[in-house]
């Protein structure tokens, strides 16, 4: 099967700035598909064009089999979206919120098996004021599925919410990807797009400098692994070790740089009685953030 999400040299202009500059990806069915990027790289941008709520300025976008340019009006009722701030009526209880948005599309999910789903359906007569943070989100996902969407397109869907609720948000986004739905978010919390996204885009000043499956990101831009060891290696045993790139000493530490971190941990381990009297050991291995580092020389929300 083709993708379910399909941009081809994606541009929006605002005046002389260019948000967006010419970017290409696609999202197939069963797939959750990260934009990763600091603040003002365009990824809100790119989200508001492929959900119909902005109109390129060049480009080809299909979503769901529809071109989004010459009908957004059939794209959007194919797809869900949940925006970074959603918007209630505080008034209404939960229940009511559900069905009311659920009356705005020909085909919906009935309201009770929603809240069911979303854990809601114990709070389904409480007034949406009184909600904390995490169960708001929960209703703004309920919300984002009440037609049955598609494409699910996600702005920052866990901002704000405690451990415990951004993990359950992360089971009801996996389990969107089990239904088979195409899932499109973006996100600062690089344990979150490591932990749900099949493959990601980096996105800096509107254009996507690297896109691929998570690890192999990793592999290519994160550099080497580091095994922090609690005590000052000797220099000759040092040059023993395999996959060693460098090796620095700073309060009482040794840091060693390497790319072969097993075969570098288990070579320290057997020379470890014998040889050096060492503390403790850790190993810090490369991540999405060391990418973002490498390509854009920015942290996440610069």
């Amino acid at each position: 099967m083709g993708p379910v999400v399909e941009v081809r040299d994606l541009v929006k202009r605002y005046g002389e700035v260019v948000a967006v500059a010419g970017i290409s990806l696609e999202v197939h069915a069963g797939e959750v598909f990260g934009l990763l990027g600091p603040n003002g790289a365009g990824k809100t941008t790119t989200l508001e064009i492929l959900e119909g709520l902005r109109r390129p300025d060049g480009g080809t976008i299909r979503v769901a089999g529809v071109d989004v340019r010459r009908d957004p009006q059939a794209v959007k009722a194919r797809i869900g979206v949940q925006l970074q701030q959603a918007g209630f009526f505080p008034r209404l209880t939960v229940g009511e919120t559900v069905r009311l948005f659920a009356s705005f599309h020909r085909r919906s999910v009935a309201a009770d098996v929603l809240l069911q789903r979303l854990g809601l359906a114990e709070r389904s007569r409480t007034l949406v004021e009184d909600l904390s943070g995490g169960l708001r989100q929960r209703l703004s996902l309920a919300l984002t599925l009440v037609n049955d969407p598609e494409v699910v397109f996600l702005d920052e869907p866990t901002t704000g919410l405690d451990p415990q609720a951004r993990r359950h948000v992360w089971g009801i986004i996996e389990g969107l990807r089990g239904e088979g739905r195409a899932v499109v978010l973006t996100t600062h919390f690089m344990e979150e797009a490591q932990r749900l996204c099949d493959r990601v885009a980096v996105l800096d000043h509107g254009r996507i400098l690297a896109q691929g499956i998570p690890h192999e990101l990793i592999q290519a831009y994160g550099g080497s692994s580091t095994l922090v060891i609690g005590g000052e290696l000797p220099d000759e045993l040092v040059r023993e070790l395999p996959g060693v790139q460098a090796a620095v000493r700073r309060n009482g530490e040794t840091w060693v740089h390497t790319l072969l971190p097993l075969e570098t941990l288990h070579a320290l381990v057997e020379t470890r009685t014998g040889r050096i009297a060492c503390g403790y050991l850790h190993l810090h291995q490369p991540t999405l953030e060391d990418v973002f580092l490498t390509l854009t020389g920015r942290r996440l929300r610069e």
